[in-house]
């Protein structure tokens, strides 16, 4: 009787049109990530990207602007509204860290058969290398504004840009996470399209 009732019920909803059939889906295996055969190139990555050290700070000095100085008898003083360089030259080297940034991540996420977190975390790591090293060596290419003799009271003295401060080394590897995790957002596949065929 209930074998009856249920043969009944299961031909009623294939009559039914109003019935929307169950939609069966073959099981989808999820690539995995990998991480063991992502490790030198990462490495790689990395390593090459804290060259753009040097591009950086040469394009920094060249943009940065300087800052003009009174010589007193108690010392020197910064004349009317030159100490505003100050921040100039942290934004521009600040903004120039942002372009490294964006270039380091676009250059790991071309690397198709490499995407992944490996890559992402090497981008990082390679633009806050970059950053570092740039804050590092921010005196190697203002040897132009050394001064030969000691100036005298009331002479007026060019003195090279600074960096004031170290967070500015964040801007590079904050544009690195943004503009791969917009990148894997737009590719939305769920191996990021690693699988060349």
């Amino acid at each position: 009787m209930a074998e009856s009732s249920v043969g009944a019920h299961r031909s009623s909803q294939l009559n039914d049109p109003w019935s929307v059939p169950p939609i069966y889906r073959l099981p989808v295996e999820r690539p995995k990530v990998r991480v063991k055969a992502d490790i030198l190139p990462g490495i790689s990555l990395a390593g090459t990207s804290t060259l753009l050290a040097f591009p950086l700070v040469y394009l920094w000095s060249l943009l940065a602007p300087t800052q003009r100085f009174r010589v007193y008898e108690a010392g020197l003083a910064p004349l009317d509204l030159e100490s505003w360089h100050r921040f100039d030259s942290l934004a521009i080297f600040g903004f120039l860290s942002i372009g490294v940034g964006v270039l380091i991540a676009a250059v790991a996420w071309l690397m198709r058969e490499r995407r992944g977190p490996v890559m992402l975390v090497a981008a990082v790591l390679g633009a806050l290398g970059a950053s570092a090293v740039g804050v590092l060596s921010k005196g190697m290419f203002l040897g132009k504004y050394d001064i030969a003799e000691p100036p005298s009271v009331g002479d007026v003295i060019v003195a090279a840009p600074t960096l004031d401060t170290w967070w500015v080394i964040i801007a590079a590897p904050a544009a690195a996470v943004v503009v791969y995790g917009i990148c894997a957002a737009w590719n939305g596949l769920d191996d990021l399209g690693r699988r060349l065929g």
